[in-house]
């Protein structure tokens, strides 16, 4: 909105107001927007959560050290979600279409987390949605999504060729290009093309999911993710930028650049409430959210390999529990004390402040060498 008020309004009048023509100054201000947002609501939001008694159940087979968190207000995720989606809207060209996408997609999935942390409060206990009827929801979530990508793929304007990391030339059609001429016709690019983005889009979501189990664990390892995301927005959307480092050029990338930094700031201004000991939990409603949202971005900006990388510790935690119920179920052994991995290491008797900086300090090598592969080509 600020960009058609006083960049396409106002700048011909009062030459000041170029700055609003900047990605660079609009970034900026929806980070800095969305953090004192968040900084500013979030003693009301908790006193909110408190009032209602929208306390966060705690898994019964957990941690001992985690059972003093009951009750400790949830739902956080809620306000971080209108904490991006305010700058948002205020900063971002709204005529570009990526940018609808990812704020449907981080309003989507926060409504499933919403549902499943709402029935966990209803019911007292740690059991929300069943799992069938949660990743059921985020399939017909990603279906949605992937119908929409299609259709701005058939007017020109989104690409599902993707980057390899180390490979400048080699960019794999999902769809085989023909085949999106008649998909009904031609299934077999439609359906790898719906199975990539459910390992990207679901996959990311329920990462971060698993993730959120230790005070500002998911918060600050999203904080460096979001930043690395940010970076690959901007550069995806450069010209120049994308032309030294060889990617496929995405005009409309650039104003993500904005919604990447909406989302980092506003979870930088969680984390604030979130670090240990935490005031308030994100539930579902923020890691879905997040993870989500973070799994679309790299889909539109062609970065889906990439992701692994600048997600890594996620990937981890993620692997740790698949490895640990196929172990379980095909040898009857567990590989780890428990999982997710973050609670192995506090069984090995870490304390939950050093297993959550060193999977910070892990996120962040993680995500410099995402970054540093977008040279190593």
């Amino acid at each position: 909105m600020f960009y058609w008020l006083f960049y396409e309004i106002l700048f011909p009048h009062y030459s000041p107001f170029r700055v609003f023509g900047y990605v660079t100054f609009r970034t900026l201000a929806a980070s800095l927007a969305a953090f004192l947002l968040g900084v500013v609501l979030m003693p009301w939001f908790i006193g909110k959560m408190r009032e209602l008694s929208f306390g966060q159940p705690i898994r019964e087979d957990g941690p001992e050290s985690h059972h003093k968190k009951a009750g400790t207000p949830s739902m956080g995720g809620l306000l971080i979600v209108f904490c991006t989606l305010v700058p948002t809207l205020l900063f971002t060209h709204l005529t570009n279409p990526y940018v609808w996408v990812a704020m449907f997609a981080l309003a989507g999935y926060a409504a499933i987390g919403f549902a499943d942390d709402y029935l966990k409060v209803r019911r007292s206990r740690n059991l929300g949605l069943t799992g069938r009827q949660k990743m059921a929801m985020q399939v017909l979530m990603m279906f949605a999504l992937g119908f929409w990508l299609l259709e701005l793929h058939r007017r020109g304007l989104y690409s599902t060729a993707m980057n390899v990391p180390f490979f400048k030339n080699f960019r794999p059609d999902l769809l085989i290009d023909s085949l999106l001429q008649n998909p009904w016709t031609y299934p077999l690019g439609f359906v790898i093309f719906f199975l990539f983005l459910l390992l990207v889009i679901v996959g990311s979501s329920n990462a971060v999911n698993l993730t959120d189990g230790l005070d500002g664990l998911a918060a600050g390892l999203m904080v460096i993710a979001g930043g690395a995301m940010t970076v690959l927005c901007y550069v995806s959307g450069h010209a120049q930028f994308a032309r030294y480092l060889e990617l496929a050029r995405l005009p409309g990338a650039g104003e993500l650049t904005i919604f990447c930094a909406s989302l980092t700031g506003a979870v930088l201004a969680f984390l604030w409430y979130n670090a240990h000991p935490a005031e308030i939990f994100m539930g579902d409603a923020g890691s879905l959210a997040l993870g989500g949202s973070l799994g679309v971005v790299a889909v539109l900006i062609k970065q889906e390999l990439l992701l692994l990388f600048v997600g890594g510790v996620y990937v981890i935690e993620a692997l740790s529990v698949m490895i640990q119920v196929a172990s379980f179920k095909l040898r009857g052994k567990r590989v780890f004390l428990m999982a997710p991995l973050h609670h192995h290491f506090e069984k090995m008797g870490w304390d939950e402040t050093k297993v959550v900086v060193r999977f910070w300090i892990a996120g962040l090598v993680w995500a410099l060498f995402a970054l540093t592969s977008l040279k190593l080509r």
